[in-house]
């Protein structure tokens, strides 16, 4: 017997363009200007930090795919009740990177980057395991390439040298990280 879903079907034609259409314009109709604005942040530290536009282009434009991916799974209800579990795991641990990274911001020479280091892999794990069975190990990569680059010791440590060129850089990101922990975005 042949097994036929429209719904999963448009769910699936849904992914697939909006994982084509991962450009800035796009981007504005998915994520609040709050969250472009970190990412914009992002990008210009992992520009600088690789020296690389292309690679820093990539990596952002990875982490809008799996977001927007993530998005369309959430509103199609596809997760079951244990992987909406792993869901509010992942939030919670995203959450308190966001305050353990506001925090590292606002109190100098706290800054631990084994610490910021670990909880990116374990939103990196976490997430990972939610959507193992949803995305294909080609949007997998994308997982590892994004928390594997901000992850990456040497560029924490740049981001959070005090007197670093990182320093206006880390202060918008903290500052909409905290605009998004007040909203209750994040």
């Amino acid at each position: 017997m042949e097994s036929f879903s429209s719904k999963d079907m448009a769910m699936q034609a849904q992914k697939k363009i909006l994982s084509h259409m991962a450009n800035k314009s796009v981007v504005h109709m998915f994520i609040d200007d709050t969250s472009s604005e970190i990412l914009d942040e992002l990008y210009r530290v992992s520009k600088e930090y690789s020296g690389n536009r292309s690679e820093a282009q990539k990596v952002v434009k990875d982490l809008i795919k799996i977001a927007v991916k993530i998005g369309v799974l959430f509103r199609h209800n596809r997760f079951s009740p244990e992987e909406l579990s792993l869901a509010q795991d992942f939030k919670k641990k995203l959450h308190q990177g966001a305050m353990t990274a506001i925090s590292f911001y606002e109190v100098e020479f706290t800054f631990d980057k084994t610490v910021m280091s670990e909880i990116l892999t374990e939103c990196r794990d976490l997430l990972l395991k939610l959507v193992d069975s949803h995305l294909t190990p080609k949007s997998h990569g994308r997982i590892n390439h994004v928390f594997n680059h901000y992850s990456d010791p040497e560029l924490l440590t740049q981001l959070y040298n005090p007197v670093g060129s990182f320093k206006p850089n880390l202060t918008k990101i903290c500052t909409g990280l905290n605009r998004l922990l007040e909203e209750g975005t994040l």
